[in-house]
């Protein structure tokens, strides 16, 4: 049997071996993205410290004592240089917490700070929290804005489902030293609010996803945007639904605001997920739209169908068929980071440009919402390859 020093080595060893492993980027794909082989980051990156009581008076056996379950749905930003994401960890005890952890190329060798965020906690009723959206604004801050889930204070006697969900507000110069603001005030349960980078006539802007419960977007009718006076009592009075729902789509049941959009020469750039119901029940995937420059109200693109969807071992996990993003970031070179969670369980990354997103945008067929429609658009593009193929490689 090994002894206890020994035991504790190969604890770090293993560690290490994994946080250092060489992300590997799976060739082929369609021209849009490359995935990697390898997730960046599990619920065995998290530290050893995190998970295990060291001591051997204490911990003779050199048992987990505080199990991690998984890193899922991330905030992004780059940060003096390093790509940090603010990390969803949830434990076995289903308890979510944000974690940062950075990574020197965006890629892989991801590895967690040395101690988890800790909240202000200005809200007891307040039990979980989860899925950070980062935006650094032109005020100076750079804010995150998260789901606040508590027990449904009206939920019947022996219910311990029902939640509502509030969104959370904090605010931070180092992403160490947190401040948190309240709750922002809305007419509906909010479970993705997104602040957008600028402001808007002076006026903070926030992209919203009103819903009628919990889980359910009832009347609820797509991505929405609102204006807030002051960010440290921020309340919604109004808001408009930018991004719609359609029957018989990849967000028929419900769609949200990833990340904050990203601001291009040809628009604002927007990552979302939508979700649609099937024999296999709700299936989460990510798309692309873009809104204008002068009015980040109007959509000026979106492609039909999604960008991203569950592939392999990403269909697998706490909560399987699901693809999730609040999190990417663009580079100084054109390359965009795409941090998605897959099936609540796993953080993986996938690269592309600003211009190859744009013009996946821009020239991919909008969603003609029937089949003939979707017919039309294939037979279109047989007879324009037809002719080039004729016509430059004499096929």
């Amino acid at each position: 049997m090994k002894a206890f020093k020994e035991k504790i080595r190969d604890l770090f060893d293993d560690y290490e071996k994994l946080v250092t492993r060489k992300n590997i980027p799976v060739e082929g794909g369609n021209g849009i993205f490359t995935r990697y082989q390898y997730p960046v980051l599990t619920a065995a990156h998290t530290p050893v410290f995190w998970r295990y009581d060291l001591d051997e008076k204490t911990n003779p056996f050199l048992m987990e004592r505080i199990g991690m379950n998984a890193t899922l749905n991330s905030g992004a930003i780059k940060w003096n240089g390093k790509y940090l994401l603010a990390v969803r960890v949830e434990g076995n005890d289903r308890k979510s917490f944000f974690a940062i952890a950075e990574s020197p190329n965006g890629i892989d060798r991801f590895q967690f700070w040395e101690y988890p965020v800790q909240l202000p906690d200005l809200y007891p009723e307040e039990t979980n929290v989860y899925d950070m959206r980062l935006t650094a604004h032109e005020d100076g801050w750079i804010y995150g804005i998260f789901c606040s889930e508590s027990l449904d204070p009206n939920a019947a006697p022996g219910d311990l489902s029902s939640a509502v969900a509030k969104a959370g507000i904090i605010r931070t110069k180092d992403l160490k030293n947190w401040e948190r603001l309240p709750n922002l005030i809305s007419k509906s349960q909010q479970r993705n609010v997104v602040l957008h980078p600028e402001f808007i006539n002076g006026q903070y802007a926030l992209y919203t996803r009103p819903q009628d419960n919990f889980i359910n977007a009832g009347n609820g009718g797509g991505i929405g945007w609102g204006l807030i006076d002051d960010i440290t009592h921020a309340e919604i009075k109004e808001e408009t639904i930018i991004n719609h729902r359609h029957y018989h789509t990849i967000k028929e049941v419900k769609n949200g605001e990833g990340p904050h959009p990203i601001k291009t020469s040809k628009g604002w750039l927007h990552l979302a997920h939508g979700v649609r119901a099937c024999a296999a029940g709700l299936r989460y995937v990510l798309y692309l739209y873009m809104t204008s420059l002068e009015d980040p109200t109007k959509i000026i693109a979106e492609p039909g169908g999604f960008l991203l969807a569950p592939m392999g071992e990403e269909r697998i996990g706490d909560v399987s068929n699901v693809l999730f993003s609040n999190g990417w970031i663009a580079d100084e070179d054109g390359t965009v980071y795409i941090y998605y969670a897959s099936s609540d369980t796993r953080m993986h990354v996938a690269t592309s440009t600003i211009d190859r997103l744009i013009d996946y945008c821009f020239h991919t067929p909008a969603d003609g919402f029937r089949s003939a429609a979707s017919v039309k658009n294939i037979c279109k593009s047989v007879e324009a390859n037809k002719l080039i193929l004729a016509e430059q490689f004499h096929f």
